[in-house]
């Protein structure tokens, strides 16, 4: 997992309340069990028709936001059922960062173990950044992680809260696969006295 520490980058403006696991990635697309390839499915009601053209009024099919790498959305982001594949779809595209007032409890874990960071942040704060992502692609967000804060494009600093274990996770790159062998000597050790001590086992 790739280490994250500062992002400067397009935010795409998704002011819609409750936008569930189904809607970022829907359930015709979870047959794989690769984290890449599902970038092309992210929205893919909400991007393309039934003959799947895309659809010119989403903002991820402007030509402003087909780069953006943060998301400023509605309430309740990622609620639904627990699919990893939500996380995995939205990584693939390139989003880096969610911002949201709220985010459904598994949704917001399984980010940080494929690298992504969500920041909850007070509806007032949401609505300036909200604001701020509409300008387009000329409207670059900051985010950074070790001194916690988001800039809007107008310089506004806010800063937001964040487990520290998690933090320290993303900061070292850190999944669940990648802590356990950052203790790879501490096993090796143990192994090796419980093999002396017990050699039976």
């Amino acid at each position: 997992m790739e280490k994250f520490e500062t992002l400067t980058g397009i935010a795409a403006p998704m002011p819609l309340v409750n936008i569930d696991t189904d809607m970022i990635i829907p359930k015709q697309f979870l047959k794989t069990i690769k984290r890449s390839g599902l970038g092309v499915h992210l929205f893919d009601e909400m991007r393309f028709d039934d003959d799947g053209n895309e659809i010119p009024d989403f903002v991820l099919n402007k030509e402003a936001y087909r780069e953006a790498s943060i998301i400023v959305a509605g309430d309740n982001f990622g609620c639904g059922s627990s699919r990893e594949h939500a996380p995995w779809a939205l990584a693939d595209f390139g989003i880096k960062v969610v911002i949201s007032t709220s985010f459904a409890d598994i949704f917001y874990n399984n980010c940080f173990k494929n690298g992504m960071l969500p920041i909850v942040m007070p509806q007032e704060v949401v609505d300036i950044l909200m604001k701020d992502a509409e300008k387009g692609s000329n409207a670059r967000i900051i985010v950074d992680l070790e001194a916690q804060s988001v800039t809007s494009s107008d310089g506004e600093v806010f800063s937001f809260e964040i487990d520290p274990f998690k933090k320290h996770c993303l900061l070292e790159g850190l999944d669940d696969i990648g802590q356990t062998l950052s203790k790879a000597s501490a096993i090796d050790t143990f192994e090796t006295q419980a093999a002396q001590s017990r050699p039976w086992v």
